[in-house]
């Protein structure tokens, strides 16, 4: 099998399965109790703390562990809108994920927030000139993405943070497509919140983070024993929290080199098949975009026939998000860009891995030259 879904999710490491193993079996403690094997498991989760906060370059206390990127996106935007609700105004993009489009359509419809949506360009960028057309002297918080899960698309967060900065406002983003592949320096991001989902790096599903800075007011979603600080009560999955630490260290240490060659894969295949294919239509943006995003709409066919006649033949990848899979609906993210409905729904995304090799992706342009070719 070639997969080329890792925007869905990746498999877990060895080394990750090995980190955790310990607090699964003799080491199975819940962190709250005053007992050897408690204080055992709260030194393993402590030490996962600290190894996530080398990696974002915050401090320890500034990372909360949640179950993945969608509680995080929800976390972030529910707890800085209503913790400290300066103002009742949100900014986003029309091309976010459900979990962040979804929080903050909440808040419009319980907590009377106005939301607005930045501009988008046909490649997804919202510029800082867009982001200053929309911000005000009462926006709370603006919530954009690193990097567009369908498409691909890297947005200028500094910049954008800078922006918002300026009038006052929070900024969050959802890294968790960047996870591994781009810096996530929290100081260098300028973000005063950053999502992240363990089971895009090799640690398993169920675990995620939300990096909060400094004593910023969150209003938590759950509420109880007061675990994370007061930010995310009950028992927290210490094996999941080792394993995304393990995971993570990993994956930073391999970045610089993993995303150089795996930029100059994604370069080649984009440009093969669209030489190869001359329906074929890039989405997103061609440089700004992750190093193992390559995302396609092919007009004038099926994108869902597309993926099952590749599956056929041993090449998995998607039509888009996971969390959509099974919506007769077009791609909200396409749609957005400009993309008539019926052209959003022949998209086929490819999301390389660190171990794709160039033999993976010619052998999934000849299937999909095999594939059009039959169809002319």
């Amino acid at each position: 099998m070639i997969y080329l879904d890792s925007a869905a999710t990746t498999p877990v490491r060895r080394e990750a399965i090995e980190a955790m193993w310990p607090y699964l079996t003799g080491e199975f403690g819940n962190p709250s109790s005053h007992h050897r094997i408690g204080e055992a498991a709260a030194a393993a989760l402590l030490d996962a703390r600290r190894a996530v906060a080398s990696w974002l370059g915050s401090r320890a206390s500034e990372v909360v562990f949640t179950s993945g990127g969608t509680e995080s996106d929800n976390l972030a935007i529910k707890g800085l809108a209503l913790g400290a609700p300066r103002g009742r105004h949100l900014v986003t993009s029309p091309i976010e994920h459900e979990a962040v489009l979804e929080s903050v359509d909440y808040l419009r419809r319980f907590h009377g927030f106005e939301v607005t949506m930045a501009e988008v360009g046909h490649e997804g960028v919202v510029t800082p000139e867009a982001l200053r057309r929309v911000i005000r002297p009462d926006t709370t918080l603006v919530t954009l993405a690193y990097a567009n899960n369908e498409v691909g698309t890297v947005q200028p967060i500094a910049e954008l943070a800078a922006v918002a900065h300026e009038s006052g406002a929070l900024v969050h983003t959802d890294a968790v497509q960047a996870a591994g592949w781009l810096d996530l320096s929290v100081r260098e991001l300028g973000v005063d919140a950053l999502s992240l989902s363990g089971h895009k790096l090799g640690a398993p599903k169920g675990v995620g983070v939300l990096y909060v800075r400094g004593r910023l007011a969150l209003e938590p979603l759950l509420h109880g024993g007061g675990q994370e600080r007061g930010a995310r009560s009950g028992t927290e999955n210490v094996a999941g929290a080792v394993a995304l630490a393990a995971a993570a260290r990993l994956a930073e240490a391999e970045r610089a080199d993993v995303a150089a060659r795996v930029t100059a894969l994604r370069d080649d295949f984009i440009d093969a098949v669209l030489a190869a294919v001359p329906r074929a239509l890039l989405t997103g943006a061609r440089h700004e975009r992750l190093p193992n995003s390559a995302s396609f709409c092919f007009p004038g066919t099926s994108g869902e026939s597309v993926l099952l006649d590749l599956e056929e033949r041993g090449i998995v990848s998607s039509s888009g998000s996971a969390c959509a899979a099974g919506s007769d609906e077009p791609s909200h993210v396409l749609v957005a860009l400009g993309y008539a409905p019926e052209v959003a729904q022949t998209a086929v995304r490819f999301t390389l891995a660190s171990t794709t090799t160039p033999a993976d992706l010619a052998a999934t342009l000849q299937s999909l030259t095999q594939i059009f070719s039959s169809r002319e």
